[in-house]
């Protein structure tokens, strides 16, 4: 079905930490050398100790992002199948350690349950939620699209979608979210605009000039059996 208008949800950066605090961590060396402190070697070690151990910190831990993209709203005709767009980028190479996961939070809940969940080249539907047997990968990993799609969408799912994506070590990130809104068929057309349906269109037309076409009979008949009369009158 269409998608709504695109609202990107990135997650941050961060990749330039390591680099930032090692850069810190050598502006103390040179400082302490600039002044000319006659400190003894346990002493600067002691000094410059907790901006190396920031350092380190800093570069052993440091994780990059995954920039996660997915429409903000999205409108499904009831009954039929949704695809969930989701799209992402990564700076590392895709391995076998990506991973995908899907979650649903109804309208008015506060909480989402996971119901989806792809890595490895194998797809894992949860075997208790609604979308039992009804969710189905439609994405692939390579191209960095994470997309799913559910069958026979009903107005019981009506909700929050949330994509979220894991590609070591890229692992974190702003997860990407869609508003589904089921409606009836036949009132979501091209770009996700409300339409009549076409049936009760062309059905409101042709009664409108069949009952146009009835008065003008209507009319003619009534025309002409006053004639006839006319002419019968004459003619004695």
């Amino acid at each position: 079905m269409g998608g709504g208008g695109t609202m990107e949800r990135k997650g941050g950066g961060g990749r330039k930490m390591a680099a930032a605090a090692a850069t810190a961590a050598a502006v103390v060396l040179t400082a302490a050398r600039g002044r000319g402190l006659r400190r003894s070697a346990t002493s600067t070690a002691c000094c410059c100790f907790p901006a190396l151990l920031l350092a380190a910190s800093l570069g052993l831990f440091q994780v990059s992002a995954v920039d996660i993209y997915t429409p903000g709203e999205l409108s499904v005709e009831n009954g039929t199948e949704a695809k969930l767009p989701c799209t992402f980028a990564s700076s590392e190479v895709i391995s076998s350690a990506a991973s995908v996961t899907w979650s649903f939070q109804a309208e008015g809940s506060t909480t989402s349950v996971s119901f989806f969940y792809y890595s490895n080249g194998k797809a894992y539907p949860g075997k208790s939620t609604q979308f039992k047997d009804r969710s189905s990968w439609a994405g692939d990993l390579n191209k960095k699209d994470a997309s799913i799609s559910i069958a026979n969408m009903q107005f019981q799912d009506n909700g929050t979608y949330i994509c979220d994506v894991k590609n070591p070590p890229d692992i974190e990130g702003t997860r990407g979210e869609i508003k589904v809104r089921v409606v009836e068929k036949g009132i979501v057309g091209p770009g996700n605009l409300r339409v009549f349906p076409t049936a009760l269109v062309a059905g409101s037309i042709g009664g409108v000039l069949g009952f146009i076409l009835l008065i003008a009979l209507t009319v003619c008949a009534v025309y002409r059996k006053k004639n006839s009369k006319k002419h019968y009158s004459g003619d004695q």
